[in-house]
């Protein structure tokens, strides 16, 4: 099963998406308009850029002190929550959703992506 689709049948999540590392394509499953996926994908993207570098900064401060490389990003707010792993995506209902059960459902199915292909 594609992780993608063992996402988004999860309780809570609204949308899952991969991009690929170049930023040209994108796929989503769940409620997202195709312009929205779109701008969700350039989002996410642009974001997870800015983690790798702001990390690289961090070290440059206190190398070694295990920052790198950075593992993905949540950014919570009132009604909804948008997680990323390696280049997964994921939009969650903080209502009828479980942040913790999607972070680690995330982990187990992309933890061993290759940091250097972001």
């Amino acid at each position: 099963m594609s992780v993608l689709l063992e996402l988004s049948g999860k309780p809570g999540v609204i949308a899952v998406g991969e991009y690929s590392y170049r930023g040209d394509r994108f796929s989503v499953k769940g409620e997202l308009s195709d312009e929205m996926a779109r701008m969700a994908s350039i989002m996410c993207r642009t974001t997870t850029m800015s983690e790798h570098m702001q990390a690289r900064i961090l070290d440059s401060f206190c190398p070694d002190c295990g920052i790198l490389p950075p593992q993905g990003w949540i950014v919570r707010g009132p009604m909804f929550t948008v997680c990323n792993i390696a280049n997964v995506f994921c939009f969650l209902d903080n209502n009828t959703g479980s942040l913790n059960e999607i972070v680690a459902q995330m982990r187990e199915l992309l933890g061993d992506t290759d940091p250097k292909l972001i």
